[in-house]
């Protein structure tokens, strides 16, 4: 292909379609605990809010 001729609508098509899939890094074991902290919080939170909310606060 040459720099004066634009690539046709099907090679555009063409090259999106068969555009190599992103890959992720793995999570390291660091970032596992990470999440898993953070996932464990926000259900904690969430569980605390829902009972406040409810009006059944214990004492």
């Amino acid at each position: 292909m040459t720099r004066d001729h634009p690539p046709s609508r099907a090679l555009r098509e063409a090259n999106k379609a068969f555009k190599p899939a992103e890959t992720k890094k793995p999570m390291t074991d660091y970032a596992k605990a990470e999440q898993s902290q953070r996932d464990n919080r926000e259900r904690l939170k969430a569980e605390r809010l829902a009972r406040e909310a409810k009006g059944s606060r214990p004492r």
